[in-house]
């Protein structure tokens, strides 16, 4: 997969040569392509919107997804697309340029949902929650005005898990970022192709590739979020259990209803004893 220049995708030109990032990057491109796979993601013939924060963890789907598709293993269009959100400071310029320097076909949206956040939300409070839901529908709006079938979105495995104790801890169910999903219109999946892939691996395989990093200025600038709480946790648990976090993630899609309490889940009133059992 790095073997000649001319033969990778202009987004893995530069990569490092080292076995250990060979090793990560045939890792990252297996997990992604096992997921895909197993949550039925693929319509071929299709348009995926892939959206791209400038963050680590969109540059690597992006690489990844397009290196599926070079090799001919995602037969799918891919357009990338930067929803700028308004911030001040943010640098407008980064994002068009890697991508025309790369040949990625893109889409560069320009919504001032941050004067909207900053008028909404209170001093003191986490901005999460209204500015992802505006995000998402002007994400929606792009996909259909584009033909997508699909918004495709850069959370990891990691994402997933602080999702799940995040509704556990706080919102008293059981549930969690699923990698796909049929918004509420029923006109386009959502799709999480990283689902499989750590945050650890996205953020050594952007920082080896020297991918333009841009931070969040807006939720991520937030002390005190309750996804900051539940990642320290996380890392505790990892810190003196090597693994635990997998060990979650694999729980996450080991589910038994009839062990859990949820009557709309598991039809309880209707289990009977077996007669012939009886003494």
């Amino acid at each position: 997969m790095l073997d000649e220049h001319d033969d990778i995708h202009p987004l893995f030109h530069g990569a490092p040569r080292t076995t250990e990032f060979k090793k990560l990057r045939k890792r990252i491109v297996r997990m992604t392509r096992e997921a895909i796979d197993q949550y039925g993601m693929i319509e071929k013939g299709t348009r995926w919107l892939v959206c791209l924060s400038g963050g680590k963890d969109s540059y690597t789907l992006l690489a990844v997804l397009h290196e599926l598709k070079w090799r001919g293993l995602l037969p799918v269009d891919l357009l990338a697309c930067n929803l700028d959100q308004g911030q001040p400071g943010f640098p407008a310029t980064v994002l068009p340029a890697f991508l025309e320097k790369m040949g990625v076909p893109h889409r560069i949206e320009y919504k001032d949902t941050y004067s909207i956040v900053m008028d909404k939300i209170p001093e003191g409070r986490t901005f999460c929650a209204l500015c992802s839901r505006l995000r998402r529908g002007n994400l929606y709006r792009v996909a259909r005005e584009e033909g997508c079938s699909a918004v495709v979105l850069g959370h990891h495995r990691d994402d997933i898990l602080e999702t799940f104790f995040m509704n556990l801890f706080h919102g008293g169910r059981l549930a969690t970022m699923p990698p796909k999903l049929l918004n509420e219109e029923g006109d386009l999946f959502v799709y999480r192709p990283l689902a499989h892939v750590a945050e650890a691996d996205c953020e050594k395989f952007a920082t080896a590739m020297k991918y333009p990093i841009i931070p969040c200025d807006l939720c991520g600038s937030q002390d005190g979020l309750q996804r900051q709480q539940v990642k320290k946790i996380l890392d505790g648990w990892e810190e003196n259990s090597p693994g635990r976090r997998q060990i979650i993630f694999r729980a996450l899609s080991n589910a038994r209803p009839s062990h859990l309490l949820d009557a709309d889940l598991f039809d309880f009133e209707s289990l009977l004893r077996n007669p012939e059992n009886l003494r």
